[in-house]
């Protein structure tokens, strides 16, 4: 039936497209329901970017108009070494940017580490393997040449549980996605790297993402609400831009309408101006759908530089840009800022300095030195043109670290605090070496005898980059599918990690690494054993790539390849209905596990997320307890699909034309939406066993500050002024193609073919909205936000004690919750709160305790935007100034230890 509703709808649109339907594409909303905010706000007003923009505008004042295009716009799919890359201006020193994919490592390339995907980074906890993750991601790019790396990924944030990319975020919290991208732009900035914080804002599901991806003539309209964009899908990237971040990359997906990269509201009204954003906006790659209008939206480069068609050379921009410029209906002052942006930022991460960024050949031997398009050493310098010359192109370079500063440590123990303990009854686990718990005096007569089953146990028989970006699901799984994914150097598989680590001369170890067991094979298989290991997994990723007849999004939150029915089967069978199963899981998301997860014969269950390279050797450190498990869900695991919402679940059939997908829920989101409507989940966002016991005492709640309704005023004054150019537009003859120039087919020029082409024909037809100007946001005035939504106001402590005296790591959670019953006295409207949002987490490492040092001081510190809601009325960050915050300190979001009231 469903399938046959799909055909329909496509003969729909084959009728429509056939009988006019060009006017069905013109006529959908061009300004949607998102409100216009002209004019784009200039970069360069603010102390910490205030030297880079003045060194930008040294630069850029000397630049032809052509040479500021070809920075703001790339050259072509495949047009050189990148996935991105833009024009250079060499005559004054400008290289062109090499910008690379992505989120978990550089794609495309050799020698190089697959680190842990994000949502297991986000179950670490740990803001401090963020940063080293960052950093080691970072130093990685700046060895191959990267300039601009695509990542980390904080959107989607998660919304729907099936979504196909939520895996490249760290959760679906905003708190932890922000703290977590933060940490993560540090590390990589520190090397001297431009992160890229993506996407922005909304690309919450992959069927319907991008214009005719699917079928459908525009993208999906994900359509929110202002205080929800507030306060859950815009706050990591406050963050974001607060920690300094380079680049924004705006999403495919429209939002309230209106094409994310040409949404004005969006770039100018919240990121440039009531974030502060001083960095460049760039489009995803094809994500640009207007020209001159997304301009004057506020996008600043946009990616690849082909404009509605992939590899067509027909650019939005480029020759576009430069004839839009000289005919006056994109304004100099805007060029100016667009390319002063992106100069700023090359000098704000020290890409100036000849000594860590050389110059491209033949001034250095500088430049990106791998080629995203083939393996071999010396290949096409210009593979998606019709350019024949050849070069090297390929250098090999290992940036992998060695020694105490191999990079594949950081992966490992990223992976190892990733894997979150969900069962461990009767302490399963940890297992020993010995075979037996310590003070076990008993002598065993036999080894003890280990099983290991299925498929996700083993190495992908054709190795671990056998499939297109990783699309597909073949073997252990390592990480989800598409851009975000890397070319693994290597995979350890957890099968041949415990082949290495259990004794020979004390375990027997068999296994069967398929998820299909014959039921003849059954008593051969199981009976015998002691303690059974199976292995089973859910994989997904971009909306491009199809495995197994997952699309994208997931069909579903069960586990794929039958691996519900393996466990049940293993638990069933092992040891002849008396033995001891482990279950592991390898997940791009949370996992409905109530088919198995009470069964009797499960002990311990394992959620490892997607773990990179270093996989089967984190694994057996948790398994013998080398590694403590301190994972703690970034999620919420459901026991029926539906529990997660109604507004939960992907859009798999167009609803219209242009899909829409009201996100009617608001803010309430995962854990949120449990609590509103008191559901109870199998394990709750938050939650992780560990093989120490923790306890929390001596709680503190100290007011930094007092309550005010409304933060200070935005500052009038900013720290710096923008740069100031030269208005007079250039002659169109100094924009056409040199004499005698060579063009390469489908290569993105700036250069026009005609001085007619710079010439007015008639008015431009400007956004509405486009003559007023805007006013200015009372909740800017600095990167992040207004200054004083960073005021600390509450200062809480608490002890942190290991009772089991095991070395180990807590993670404490602090949550919030809202006066109840509170009014707004202007309006005598209830504010609806959450029954609590996280607002803050660390983890405390208390592993030496033989001297009796087993416990740790916590403290948190909640700053005014912390405690305030957005107010759509007052366009501002209002705190409650009547009623009791009440404070919660615990383990996870349903297991508090303490709490107090202010």
């Amino acid at each position: 039936m469903l399938c046959w509703l799909a055909l329909l709808f496509l003969v729909m649109v084959a009728l429509l497209l056939s009988a006019g339907g060009i006017w069905v594409y013109k006529t959908a909303p061009q300004d949607g329901q998102s409100p216009p905010w002209y004019p784009s706000p200039k970069g360069g007003i603010y102390e910490d970017w205030a030297d880079a923009f003045k060194k930008a505008a040294e630069l850029v004042t000397q630049m032809t108009l052509v040479e500021k295009v070809n920075i703001t716009t790339g050259t072509g799919w495949a047009m050189n070494m990148c996935v991105g890359n833009t024009g250079p201006v060499a005559r004054l020193g400008f290289p062109s940017l090499c910008l690379q994919d992505g989120p978990l490592g550089v794609r495309f390339t050799d020698h190089i580490t697959a680190f842990p995907a994000g949502i297991t980074v986000g179950a670490t906890w740990n803001k401090e393997l963020m940063y080293e993750r960052g950093k080691a991601m970072g130093l990685e790019a700046r060895l191959k040449g990267v300039n601009v790396l695509l990542g980390p990924s904080i959107g989607p944030i998660g919304r729907l549980p099936a979504g196909g990319r939520n895996w490249e975020g760290f959760g679906v919290d905003p708190v932890l996605q922000g703290m977590a991208a933060a940490e993560t732009i540090r590390g990589i900035q520190e090397e001297g790297v431009m992160a890229t914080a993506k996407h922005y804002v909304g690309n919450e599901q992959e069927h319907f993402r991008q214009a005719f991806e699917w079928g459908t003539p525009n993208a999906i309209s994900s359509n929110i609400g202002d205080r929800a964009l507030h306060e859950i899908y815009a706050w990591p990237f406050a963050d974001s831009v607060r920690a300094g971040v380079a680049s924004v990359m705006c999403s495919y997906n429209q939002v309230n309408n209106s094409y994310a990269c040409g949404n004005s509201k969006l770039l100018n009204g919240i990121l440039k101006d009531e974030l502060g954003f001083q960095g460049f906006v760039q489009s995803d790659w094809l994500a640009q759908r207007s020209g001159v209008a997304s301009a004057l939206s506020g996008l600043d480069m946009t990616m690849p530089g082909d404009g509605l068609k992939w590899a067509n050379g027909d650019s939005l921009w480029g020759p576009e840009l430069t004839k839009a410029v000289l005919n006056g209906s994109v304004p100099l002052d805007r060029m100016n800022d667009m390319v002063t942006r992106v100069v700023a930022a090359w000098y704000q991460l020290g890409q100036d300095d000849r000594s860590r960024w050389p110059l491209p050949p033949p001034e250095g031997d500088g430049g990106p030195n791998f080629s995203s398009w083939t393996d071999e050493e010396t290949g096409l310098i210009h593979p998606g043109s019709d350019d024949t010359i050849t070069g090297v192109v390929n250098k090999f370079k290992d940036v992998q670290g060695t020694g105490d500063n191999a990079h594949k440590k950081i992966a490992r123990q990223t992976a190892a605090e990733g894997i979150v303990l969900l069962k461990n009854n009767n302490d399963t686990l940890p297992l020993y070496r010995n075979g037996s718990r310590p003070g076990d005096t008993s002598k065993r007569e036999s080894k003890v005898r280990i099983g290991v089953f299925g498929e996700d146990a083993r190495a992908n028989l054709d190795g671990p980059n056998a499939c297109e970006d990783r699309g597909c699901n073949e073997g252990t799984l390592g990480s989800g599918w598409g851009s975000g994914a890397v070319e693994f150097p290597y995979l350890v598989a957890p099968l041949d990690a415990m082949r290495d680590a259990f004794d020979e001369e004390v375990f027997y170890l068999t296994d069967y690494p398929e998820n299909d067991i014959p039921k003849t094979k059954v008593p051969e298989l199981l009976d015998d054993q002691d303690i059974c290991f199976v292995f089973a997994n859910s994989i997904a990723g971009e909306g491009y790539l199809a495995a197994d007849g997952v699309k994208g999004d997931r069909n579903d939150l069960y586990l794929q390849k039958g691996g519900d029915d393996l466990i049940k089967t293993v638990a069933d069978g092992c040891g002849g209905g008396n033995g001891t199963t482990i279950v592991v899981i390898h997940a791009v998301g949370p996992v409905i596990m109530e088919k198995w997860i009470e069964h009797p014969n499960i002990k311990a269950v394992l959620l490892a997320n997607l773990p990179g390279q270093e996989s089967g050797n984190a694994l057996v450190d948790v398994l013998f307890g080398d590694q403590n498990p301190s994972g703690h869900l970034p999620y919420t695991i459901a026991k029926r699909e539906e529990d997660y919402g109604p507004s939960s679940s992907i859009l798999y059939y167009p609803n219209d034309i242009v899909p829409q997908q009201n996100f009617s829920e608001g803010l309430y989101v995962d854990y949120r939406h449990f609590d509103k409507f008191d559901i109870e989940p199998r394990f709750e966002f938050g939650y992780g066993l560990s093989y120490s016991t923790f306890h929390l005492s001596s709680l503190m709640v100290q007011r930094k500050a007092p309550r005010s309704l409304l933060p200070e005023p935005r500052p009038n004054d900013t720290a710096a002024s923008p740069p100031t150019f030269d208005s007079a537009l250039p002659e169109p003859s100094s924009a056409l193609f040199p004499e005698s120039f060579r063009k390469l087919d489908k290569y993105i020029y700036p250069y026009i073919g005609s001085v007619d082409d710079a010439r007015p024909h008639g008015k431009y037809p400007y956004p509405a909205g486009y003559d007023e100007a805007a006013p200015l946001s009372p909740a800017g005035g600095a990167p992040g936000g207004n200054p004083d939504l960073y005021t600390v106001h509450v200062k809480i402590s608490a002890t942190v004690t290991n009772k089991k005296l095991v070395p180990g790591q807590a993670v404490v959670q602090c949550y919030v919750k809202f006066p109840q019953d509170y009014v707004d006295e202007e309006t005598g409207e209830k504010i609806d709160f959450p029954v609590r949002v996280l607002r803050g987490f660390d983890k405390f490492d208390i592993s030496n305790i033989s001297d009796g040092s087993h416990r740790r001081l916590v403290e948190f510190e909640l700053t005014r935007r912390d405690l305030s809601y957005w107010d759509a009325r007052r366009q501002n960050w209002v705190m409650p100034d009547k009623g009791e915050f009440e404070i919660e300190l615990g383990f996870s979001s349903r297991d508090i230890r303490l709490s107090g009231a202010i």
